[in-house]
């Protein structure tokens, strides 16, 4: 069981359960190509720990098996994805553990607790705290779920952000691509003046704010990078008469300059009648064969109404 201390609680090993999603059309299990992605598999993520739940993010160590992620009560999930085939089977060896500050508290101990974002620099994690809008740095390769996090440097327009449409969605671009090193926040829904949705260039060679234009009343959950160097963001709505609808659009990292405005295609649209629920974490990671494969999560908000999914496509790029 857990120990309390000094320093807040031990990780703990805990059992997830999983319940397959063969189809994502269930009303027509044969359907497979959705937009540009084809459904490899699913699954209903379950377990009796308590701080199970919530999941917000997610990102893969290089191989699509191991992986981590968060919740929004600022809490570690690191497991490992088994497959059957390119198949999702099961969530194995499991832990979660409290995401630690400098100080080694427990982050969530101080009211940071609305952790919603993952970059990763291979290995150091950033983490986007929604309700205060701070990013921590983690040595994560170094010290995994023990790791602390170490607030950086934030542009000042980022701290006046809605306290609970924040810093929603981060991405690292890797340091061998154009506009390499920089660190893209981009918030859910804080609004520049012409109602477009705000974001960040942190670091790299060409720091400063830009827009992602928004679509209806879609706000952004998370992104991801492909391999191409483009960018992924999720992004969801909720309203009436629609319900619940969720979509992937993809923008050219060359267009993400300082005051610029930037739009790109949707390449994926789903529905309630679709095997989705509150989808707010997206990762991207190739196979040993070269296929990439987008992986997302939902957020059940710790309520026995909603589920906790898995869902993973393979990116078919025409």
């Amino acid at each position: 069981m857990a120990v309390s201390g000094l320093f807040g609680t031990s990780p703990i090993a805990i059992e997830v359960r999983s319940e397959p999603i063969a189809a994502f059309d269930p009303h027509d299990p044969s359907h497979h190509r959705f937009g540009q992605l084809e459904f490899r598999g699913g699954l209903t993520l379950k377990s009796s720990y308590r701080d199970f739940g919530g999941l917000s993010a997610i990102r893969f160590l290089g191989d699509g098996t191991h992986f981590i992620s968060l919740t929004d009560r600022g809490k570690w999930l690191t497991a490992r994805l088994t497959y059957e085939g390119v198949h999702p089977k099961g969530v194995a060896d499991a832990l979660m553990a409290p995401i630690l500050g400098a100080d080694g508290y427990a982050l969530a101990g101080r009211g940071w607790r609305d952790t919603e974002s993952i970059a990763d620099d291979d290995g150091t994690l950033y983490v986007g705290i929604e309700g205060v809008n701070k990013i921590p740095r983690f040595d994560f390769a170094k010290d995994g779920v023990r790791a602390r996090g170490h607030p950086i440097s934030v542009p000042p327009a980022i701290r006046t952000l809605p306290k609970n449409q924040g810093l929603e969605a981060l991405v690292f671009v890797p340091r061998n691509q154009p506009m390499g090193g920089t660190l893209v926040a981009i918030s859910e829904r804080g609004l520049d003046t012409a109602g477009n949705i705000r974001g960040f260039l942190i670091g790299g060679p060409a720091p400063g704010m830009f827009s992602v234009k928004r679509i209806k009343q879609f706000d952004v959950t998370d992104a991801a990078i492909l391999p191409s160097g483009d960018l992924l963001i999720l992004e969801r709505s909720l309203g009436w008469p629609e319900g619940l609808l969720v979509q992937i659009r993809r923008i050219h990292v060359r267009d993400l300059k300082p005051e610029t405005l930037v739009d790109g295609p949707v390449i994926f649209e789903a529905d309630l009648r679709f095997e989705i629920d509150n989808m707010e974490g997206l990762a991207v990671h190739q196979t040993t064969d070269g296929e990439t494969v987008l992986t997302l999560v939902s957020d059940d908000n710790f309520s026995a109404l909603q589920r906790t999914e898995l869902l993973q496509f393979a990116f078919m790029n025409q």
